[in-house]
Order: structure tokens, then sequence, then C-alpha cells
């Protein structure tokens, strides 16, 4: 940049020179050489900004790419609480299209900012060495363009800040349109869905404009300002050559001067509005690199030892939001014993599951495995000890090895396939097309429901987890289907101390531990027989949802619903 700051300098007094002792004097040789030396300048020139350009992009680009892993680590990092309020295409459009506004910004337009404040300085100590008066008549007018280009700066970066929003809301809606596509055809909504995206386009279009028009005053008003000086150049200075107090070299030089001191302002025209928008993009990646997760590992914690699975309940509670969700939860599971959660929706049940590996942290109370308090031991340590099965099974866009090796990277193929045994996934593995490397697409589509369940069992046993979390409904599978998910189940649970959210009778009758869940506190605990007895509750949820299986063979009972236990059941098998 100095090389190029240097010739954009001396540039105009070699003219200068030109003109007043080649053209002027007619020595043809003297200009011919003049003319020669000055492209081999421009040549230079030309090599020193690409040699610029190229660094600076490199350096945004470096630029970009750790912002990137950064938002990616934070993210990553970050509670469930705060996906919980954070729209994934929100976070989308901060990651990618706001990094890319930073790393322009901090690319060719911070080189530009950056030479066009030395080309200023530069420039206007030439201006008043070669003629102060002609000096004073140009930067007269340079106050009221500095304040134009403030002024223009602090109404643009608002409206900037709203277009992102905007355009963050747009992002939003796409995704959910792709993600939810199924949904949105099922149930005829694809007219609904179009207007209500146009309607927020409509939205982002308006902003938009409303910069545009911003933009269409501001800016040649800058360059109007700029451009005064150029009259008073061609009057006054033309004066001064008549009068011969000043050559035609030197107007010819100064005029170029005058070139490039516009020329800063010409890009400040076009940097403010970028400017605007990189600060906008950089307050929302900073929002989330600045959040602090709700759960982290304490300054002292420690590694979680190898446990047996002995896991304590002391007087737990639970909320958010202002509303209560668990109130005083007090069990003790003993290590292999089998606790099932049973309740109507909304009692707690899945909350109970999510604190134990520390997807939340309990307001009230503790909770240790072995005796030691989870929120005392690393994060890692504990979740590498916990197995997470739920009906929902999240699975990701790469092969099936990859999926089943998920928790464990580097798993031989040998653990792979016996995983892959355990869970009744192997077969449906092997007549696959490619076998255990067939790609199963975004979330598994290429998978149905039950092959997607057991992959995340055979993901589950290969971590060979001491603790188990269950969600044991198997709704929307055929019967034979639902026999190989249990069996699979039954597999998984063997010496392990397993917590099920349960929805199937015979689960319920294996459970050591039955809690009986209502409005947050536990209504009854104990044994299914027991339970029977002394729980109306509880017998209630066996009369509406469990007694109707007991009369079907156990690979002929449909899962049941998912939300809670709320949903009798089928017609005919009340």
């Amino acid at each position: 940049m100095t090389g190029i700051m240097l010739f954009n300098m001396f540039t105009p007094q070699v003219i200068r020179w030109v003109i007043d002792n080649g053209i002027a004097a007619g020595q043809l040789r003297l200009l011919g050489w003049s003319v020669a030396g000055l492209l081999g300048l421009t040549l230079l020139k030309g090599v020193l900004t690409y040699l610029e350009g190229r660094w600076s992009e490199t350096a945004s680009q470096n630029v970009a790419y750790d912002l990137r892993n950064e938002i990616q680590r934070k993210l990553t990092r970050l509670s469930f609480s705060f996906h919980d309020q954070t729209e994934t295409g929100e976070l989308l459009s901060r990651a990618v299209q706001d990094v890319e506004r930073i790393r322009f910004l901090t690319g060719r337009a911070s080189l530009r900012v950056l030479q066009g404040v030395f080309v200023l300085i530069g420039t206007v100590t030439m201006l008043f060495w070669m003629e102060a008066r002609l000096a004073l008549l140009v930067t007269a007018s340079m106050p009221l363009l500095v304040y134009q280009a403030l002024y223009f700066g602090r109404r643009f970066r608002p409206l900037s800040l709203r277009i992102q929003k905007q355009l963050a809301v747009l992002t939003t809606q796409v995704e959910q349109n792709l993600r939810g596509s199924q949904v949105v055809k099922a149930f005829a909504q694809e007219e609904a869905e179009i207007e209500r995206f146009e309607r927020e386009n409509d939205r982002w279009f308006e902003l938009s404009a409303e910069g545009a028009r911003l933009q269409a005053v501001h800016i040649p008003l800058l360059f109007l300002i700029a451009n005064i000086g150029t009259v008073f150049i061609i009057w006054y200075g033309g004066r001064l050559v008549i009068q011969s107090e000043f050559t035609l070299g030197e107007l010819v030089a100064f005029t170029a001067y005058l070139s490039q001191l516009i020329e800063p302002v010409r890009r400040l025209g076009m940097i403010i509005p970028a400017i605007a928008i990189a600060a906008s993009s950089a307050e929302r990646i900073f929002e989330i690199l600045d959040t602090l997760p709700d759960v982290q590992d304490a300054p002292d914690a420690y590694p979680l030892p190898p446990v047996k699975g002995l896991v304590r309940f002391e007087g737990v509670s639970f909320g958010y939001s202002q509303r209560q969700v668990l109130k005083d939860i007090t069990f003790e599971a003993q290590p292999g014993e089998v606790v099932a959660l049973l309740g109507p929706t909304g009692s707690g049940k899945s909350t109970i599951v999510s604190l134990l590996p520390r997807f939340y942290d309990p307001t009230a109370g503790r909770i240790t495995i072995d005796g030691h308090d989870i929120r005392r031991v690393t994060l890692n340590s504990l979740r590498n000890q916990i197995g997470i099965v739920m009906q929902e099974a999240t699975l990701f866009g790469g092969t099936v090895r990859e999926n089943i090796a998920f928790g464990k990277p580097g798993a031989a193929e040998e653990e792979i396939i016996a995983a892959a045994q355990a869970a009744q996934a192997h077969e449906f593995i092997i007549q696959m097309e490619q076998g255990y490397e067939t790609r199963i697409g975004e979330r598994g589509v290429m998978l149905s429901g039950g092959q997607r369940q057991r992959l995340a069992i055979a993901r589950a046993i290969l971590m060979n987890p001491r603790l188990l979390i269950l969600d044991d409904a198997t709704s929307s599978v055929d019967t034979e289907t639902e026999h190989l998910i249990q069996l699979a189940f039954q597999q998984l649970m063997q010496g392990r101390t397993t917590f099920v959210i349960a929805h199937r009778l015979s689960t319920v009758k294996r459970a050591d531990l039955i809690l009986v869940l209502d409005g947050g506190s536990i209504a009854a605990r104990g044994a299914h027989a027991e339970l029977l007895q002394t729980s109306p509750l509880y017998a209630e949820i066996y009369q509406r949802q469990l007694k109707w299986q007991e009369a079907q063979p156990v690979n002929q009972v449909n899962g049941a619903a998912s939300d809670g236990n709320s949903l009798p059941p089928p017609p005919g098998r009340r």
C-alpha cells in the first residue's frame, strides 16, 4: 500500500514536469522518454495493486473463516435454553450472511478506507505546498463533506439493522417451509405459505427500497459537495496561469491532485453503507459470541469416573419463564434398575430426563450419580456415560456407519456391526445397496421411522453407557417392526440404570420403580401391582392406556402415542 501511495503522490508532479519541460518547451525526445517512464510506473502500480488486493482478500477470508468457526463452536456449546428461544433461520442468517458482510468490510473496504485517509492527508499537503490560495478554496467544503457523510451513516445504520433482521425472518420462513414441507402439503397450505412468505418479502423489499432512496439522495450530494472544488480550480487556477503566476503543468497537476481528493469521497459514499451494514452484522454476531451458556463446566469441575449407576434426585425443582415445571422431586434409582415415568401431558416427565445429562440445571436441589453432584463434573464425562434414545430419532445426513458411530467416531467395524445386530438393524442395513456406506439423507429421510429408531438404539448401544434414557413409544410402525424395536430395547436396557418415559404395559411391569407425575410433582411411586391399589391416578392411566395391551401378544401391540400418555387406546381395545 505504501508503494501505491507514493506513486499517487508523485505522479502528478511527474506530469507537471513533463508538460512544463517537454510539451511547453517542444522537447519531443524528452516527451517520449517521459511517457515511457510513466508507462513503466503504471505497470509497477498494477503489480502492487494486484499484490495488495490478493493479500487483503486473504486476510478478509481468514477473518470470515475464524468467525464461522467461532460461531459454530459457540452454537454447539450454548445451552438448550438458548436454542429453545432462538429460531434456526435467524442463526443461519447470522452465520452466513452477516459473516460475509464483515468479510467484505475487513477486506477491500477497510483497505479503501485506510488508503482514503492517507490519500486525503497526502493530497491536502501537496495542494498547500503547491498553491495555498487554491488549496484553501478546495478544502473550504471539506467540513460540510465530513458532516454530510457522518449524517448519512447515522441514518443508514439503524435501517440496515432492520433490513438484516427482516432478512433473517425470510431465512427462517424458508427453513421452516423446507423442514415442514410434508405438513404443508398434507394440509394443502401451499398457497397460504406462499402468501405468508410474500408478506415478509414485501416488508424486506420496503426496507431495502427505503435504504436505496437514502443512498440515492445522500451519495450524489456527497459528490456534489466534493466537485465544487473543481469549479474553483478552473476559474481561479486559470486566472493564475493567464497572469503567469502558475504554469500550465502546475494547473494540470493541481487538478490531478483534486481528482485524487475526490476519489476517497466517492469511495466514502459507497463504503459508508457497507460499514453501516457490517456494523449491524457485527452487533448480531457478537450477540451470539457474548452469550454465556446457562449450563457449563464449573471452574473446578473434574471428570466423572466410570459409574455403577446409582442416581439420586434430592429435592429437585425446575422452572423457566416464571413457570414452575418440577417441584421437590426426590427419589433414588439403584444401579441396573428401571425407572418408569408416567403422567399426563406436561407433568414433567421429559424435564426429569433432560436434567440428568444437564441439558438444563435445576433451580433448586441437586442430582447425584454414585455420590457425585453432576454440576461438579465435566459435561463431556457426564454425557459420555449416558445413552439417549427418544421416539423422534435425530440422524444426520451421512452414512449408516457414521450415524451409528456418532458417539464413538473411532469405533471398529466389528463394534459397529455388533451394535447394529443388538439393535435389530443389521438385517435391513445389509439389504441396502451400499450397506453400511449407504447415505441416509438429511435427518434420515431415506429410512422408515422404525429404521431410524433402531439406528438410534444401535448408536446408544455402541457407546455402552451406564445410564440410559428411553422413550419406549413406537407409534406409526407395523407390528413386526415394533417387535424388533422392543427386542432392541430389551437388549439395550440389560444391566443399565434406565429411565423410561413409558407407554407400554410390558415396560411398566418390568420397572423396578414407577414414578407417577402430576403437575410437576411425584403423585405416587412404587411397583405396578402396588400402585393399582394405592394410586387413583395410576389406576386411571392403566385403565385408559395400558390395560388393553394385556390381551395382545407382545409382537402385535401398536405403540402408544408419544404425547404424554394422554390418548385412549384405539377403538375396540378399551
